[in-house]
């Protein structure tokens, strides 16, 4: 009986080569049925108690500092007080002596992200002009996010900060209110962290859910990319009449902070249909023109379930991501909350999902497409 002959290993390789080489073939793959199916499947939480405490740590800086603003005369600021509650999110998978360094750090950028995009707001009148600042803004959080190893949720954070920023402030004294009130909230979200420190688990120094530390040149070709995508995808919210471009580049920069191409899709196929199913959850709360007080505690349940459940899915995360995020713009307009933020949303967060998708293909290496490619036909291509 004839025995089948081996395939030689170079010719398995040429073939696999030619699979994954060209761009087009890269894109063909992600967009197979099992590449959605995939963006679907369910993980295993690390530390469901980690993912608890840090949310419980955010609802609470967010319930607390916002309770206050209200019954002070800076009632008008809680749109920005507010920007500084996510700070706690940061660092929750660090050592007990790393986490409040990391989250002090992340304040720090949180307040920056306030301060020059609202500095520039007051300066610089086209709308073009303060799109570009914020897609520049945009790539050096990217950039200082992998360099720093600050772990999830990543740049996403300080590119929302800065997008909310971008009204125009009255003059220079409101500039400094609004940034201050991002500062003492995220000042006491680094107390809340530092006194509830105690209470959470020892953990090694790894962070989960984090891109690999690139060398330099690679970490600013991301930023690059991170650049030319955000402004790409601003422009377009631009040019379709969006109130909220800014959105478009915080949608971009969730898809780009996946590790390779594979995690990039499935990052803009979660956060696309979680954010349309987010949407249907928004709008009837909305729709009721709820009190500040109601905003406020919606706000917080939110800010806590996101965190719960987010280690799951990306796409369960934005379920409650996206009314959280539409609340927290109608913060400082409670007397005019309107339902037309909802549809815009979605729009916003498809613009930045597919140029964050097509940067990714476009400046994608052949390590890039093979790695892809390997793992589509199964073949292991390292640890």
């Amino acid at each position: 009986m004839k025995t089948k002959q081996p395939r030689p290993s170079g010719a398995k390789q040429n073939d696999s080569e030619m699979t994954g080489a060209r761009r087009m073939d890269a894109l063909g793959q992600l967009l197979r049925c099992s590449q959605f199916k995939e963006s679907f499947t369910l993980s295993v939480q690390p530390s469901l108690r980690l993912h608890f405490l840090a949310g419980l740590q955010a609802a609470t800086t967010a319930v607390i500092s916002l309770a206050l603003f209200q019954l002070s005369p800076w009632a008008y600021l809680l749109g920005f007080a507010v920007l500084g509650a996510p700070v706690a999110l940061f660092g929750r998978f660090a050592t007990r002596r790393r986490r409040t360094p990391l989250v002090f750090q992340c304040a720090l950028l949180q307040v920056g992200a306030v301060f020059v995009m609202s500095v520039a707001s007051w300066l610089m009148e086209p709308v073009v002009a303060r799109l570009v600042i914020l897609a520049l803004l945009s790539g050096l959080f990217f950039f200082i996010s992998i360099g720093a190893r600050l772990g999830m949720p990543g740049p996403l954070i300080f590119v929302f900060a800065a997008s909310a920023s971008m009204g125009t402030p009255t003059s220079w004294q409101a500039i400094i209110e609004q940034t201050s009130a991002t500062g003492v909230v995220a000042g006491l979200a680094v107390l809340i962290c530092y006194l509830t420190e105690i209470v959470r688990v020892q953990v090694d120094d790894g962070i989960p859910f984090q891109m690999p530390l690139q060398s330099l040149r690679d970490r600013m070709l991301a930023a690059a990319r991170v650049v030319a995508g955000a402004a790409a995808a601003m422009l377009l919210a631009l040019a379709l009449s969006a109130s909220h471009p800014g959105w478009a580049a915080v949608g971009l920069v969730a898809v780009m902070q996946g590790s390779d191409l594979r995690i990039n899709m499935n990052r803009a196929v979660q956060r696309t249909i979680g954010t349309a199913c987010g949407a249907l959850i928004a709008w009837p709360i909305l729709a009721q023109h709820p009190s500040v007080w109601v905003m406020i505690s919606i706000l917080a349940f939110f800010m806590f379930v996101t965190e719960i459940i987010i280690g799951w899915n990306y796409a369960l995360g934005q379920l409650s991501v996206t009314p959280m995020a539409l609340i927290m713009s109608q913060l400082p307009t409670p007397n005019a909350i309107t339902v037309a933020v909802v549809p815009e949303r979605i729009l916003d967060t498809l613009l930045g999902a597919a140029v964050a998708i097509a940067i990714a293909v476009l400046c994608s290496t052949l390590a890039d497409r093979m790695h892809l490619a390997n793992h589509r036909y199964g073949k292991k291509t390292g640890p």
